[in-house]
């Protein structure tokens, strides 16, 4: 599957806010520096993932960009969903209006497998993991790890580690 660009740049800037800080806000210029990630527009996906809910912001002094729930509760499945849709899964590899098991189109039974190792993969891939990975790569290229060296204001309750009140 061949993500749109948008959705690129999110699991990459994603996973580096996981590695950076995966319990705090971290500040949009700290997460692109020394990336290739394009600042304005990671910027306009970040603030459609806020709208939909994987992300929270807040202004002023610590604030900045924090995940919404644990990294180890994002997957690739949630953010391909968010920002590209995942019902190209579902439709026909070929482009074939109606292609279904008592119709199929010529590649139906193969693209059935792939189908559901391709879902499997996007559920079962986290946030969490793919911070690791990203980890694990800088290390072996011998690349420093960013960073988040701003403050970061306390998350609210509930939310990506934060504790919770007593009773909740």
């Amino acid at each position: 599957m061949i993500y749109s660009s948008a959705c690129s740049y999110a699991i990459r800037a994603l996973s580096r806010l996981a590695m950076m800080r995966p319990d705090g806000y971290v500040l949009l210029d700290e997460l692109c520096e020394g990336t290739e990630l394009p600042r304005h527009f990671v910027a306009k996906i970040f603030q459609d993932l806020v709208r939909k809910g994987l992300l929270i912001s807040a202004k002023g002094r610590g604030g900045g960009f924090a995940l919404a729930q644990p990294a180890s509760e994002i997957t690739l499945y949630d953010i391909v969903g968010a920002i590209d849709g995942v019902s190209r899964l579902d439709e026909c590899v070929v482009g074939m209006a109606k292609c279904d098991d008592k119709q199929p189109c010529p590649q139906h039974d193969q693209w059935l497998a792939i189908r559901s190792n391709l879902r499997d993969f996007l559920t079962q891939t986290t946030l969490s993991k793919m911070s690791e990975t990203l980890t694990r790569k800088l290390e072996l290229l011998g690349e420093p790890l960013p960073e988040a060296t701003s403050k970061s204001k306390p998350l609210r309750p509930g939310t990506a580690g934060a504790p919770t009140p007593a009773g909740s």
